[in-house]
C-alpha cells in the first residue's frame, strides 16, 4: 500500500463500483447477491442530487445502486457502499444516518448498506442497538466485507472481474506478489473486452501493486505473455491517442481557414470535416488556396 497513500481510494472504488455494479454486488455482498438475476438493471444514484435533495443531512459515502427488475416483478433493492481506508475512521452511526436519509427519500424499506473495509483490525462495529432498560428500539447493521480477509488464492480464476483487479488488496504469501499481479493482469483482459477500460484498469492494479522497478523486470522475465498483452495494448491507445490529436488539430485548422475564405462554415460541410480522415484532411489544407468555392475543395472528399 506504501505506493498509493496520494491516490485516492474512495474514487478508485468509485469507478470500479460504477463500471460493474453486478460484479460489486456479487463480490462484496455475496449474502443478497445471490437472489439478484443478471438481467436486473442495476441504476447508480447521482450523488449531486442527492446531495441536493437531502441538503444538510447528506453524508458522502460512495455510490449507491438502485437495483430493478424488468417489468416491475419485485420491488427494488437500494444497495449503498462506503469504502473505508482507515477502519478507526468508520462511523456506524454515521452509516446508519445516511441509510435512513436514501430510504426516506427513495421511499423505499429495501435497503442493503455494504462497507469495504481495504484495512481492518477485525474490531470494528457491526451493528448499533439503540433502546432503554426495557425495549430494544432500534438495530443497524451492514454486510461488512474486509478486502485483507480473503484469501487472493480462492480468486485466482475468479469471472468476477472485481475480483481480480483486488486480489492485491487480499491475502497472499510474500513470494506470490508477481503471481498476484499476473493473475490480476490475465484476468483484466480475459474478462474486459473494451481497450480503453484494460488500460484504465492496468492503473489500478499497477497502483495497489506497487511493483518496484526489479520486480517489475522480474514480472516480465516471468511472465512474457501478460507483460506483453499490456505493453501492446498501451503502445496501441497511446498511437490511437496521438492520432486523433492530430486530426483534431488539423480540422480546427481547416474550418478557421474556410471561416476566413468562404464565410461561415455550412452544416453539411461541419459533417464532411468531421467524418474525415488525416491524410483527407491534409489535402483539403494543402489545395485551399487553390480552390474557388468550398463545394470544388470538399468534392474532393
Amino acid at each position: 500500500m506504501d505506493g498509493s497513500r496520494k491516490v485516492s481510494h474512495d474514487q478508485n472504488f468509485k469507478n470500479l463500483i460504477i463500471d460493474y455494479p453486478l460484479q460489486a454486488i456479487e463480490l462484496f455482498s455475496p449474502e443478497e447477491a445471490g437472489r439478484i438475476r443478471w438481467q436486473a438493471r442495476v441504476v447508480p444514484l447521482r450523488q449531486e442530487q442527492l446531495k441536493e435533495r437531502l441538503g444538510e443531512r447528506f453524508r458522502e459515502l460512495d455510490v449507491p445502486l438502485m437495483v430493478e427488475w424488468p417489468g416491475g416483478q419485485r420491488e427494488a433493492l437500494l444497495f449503498v457502499f462506503e469504502e473505508e481506508t482507515d477502519p478507526q475512521r468508520f462511523s456506524i452511526h454515521r452509516l446508519a444516518h445516511y441509510c435512513l436519509d436514501l430510504s426516506e427519500l427513495c421511499e423505499t424499506n429495501r435497503v442493503v448498506p455494504v462497507v469495504i473495509f481495504l484495512n481492518t483490525w477485525g474490531s470494528e462495529p457491526v451493528q448499533l442497538k439503540l433502546g432503554g432498560d426495557s425495549h430494544e428500539y432500534l438495530r443497524f447493521q451492514y454486510i461488512r466485507c474486509a478486502l485483507q480477509e480473503l484469501n487472493a488464492e480462492d480468486y485466482w480464476n475468479s469471472s468476477n472481474l472485481i475480483a481480480r483487479l483486488c486480489l492485491n488488496l487480499m491475502q497472499w504469501k510474500a513470494d506470490q506478489k508477481l503471481e498476484v499481479y499476473a493473475r490480476a493482469v490475465r484476468g483484466l483482459s480475459m474478462l474486459e473486452p473494451d481497450p480503453e477500460k484494460q488500460l484504465k484498469y492496468i492503473d489500478f492494479i499497477d497502483i495497489y501493486s506497487a511493483l518496484d522497478d526489479n520486480e517489475m523486470e522480474q514480472y516480465k522475465a516471468q511472465y512474457p505473455q501478460e507483460s506483453n498483452t499490456m505493453a501492446t495494448l498501451s503502445e496501441r491507445l497511446r498511437a490511437e491517442g496521438m492520432q486523433q490529436g492530430m486530426q483534431q488539430g488539423e480540422a480546427a485548422a481547416l474550418k478557421k481557414l474556410i471561416s476566413l475564405k468562404y464565410g461561415e462554415l455550412p452544416g453539411w460541410a461541419e459533417e464532411q470535416i468531421h467524418s474525415a480522415t488525416l491524410p483527407e484532411l491534409e489535402m483539403w489544407l494543402e489545395t485551399i488556396l487553390s480552390s474557388d468555392t468550398l463545394e470544388t475543395l470538399l468534392s474532393r472528399y
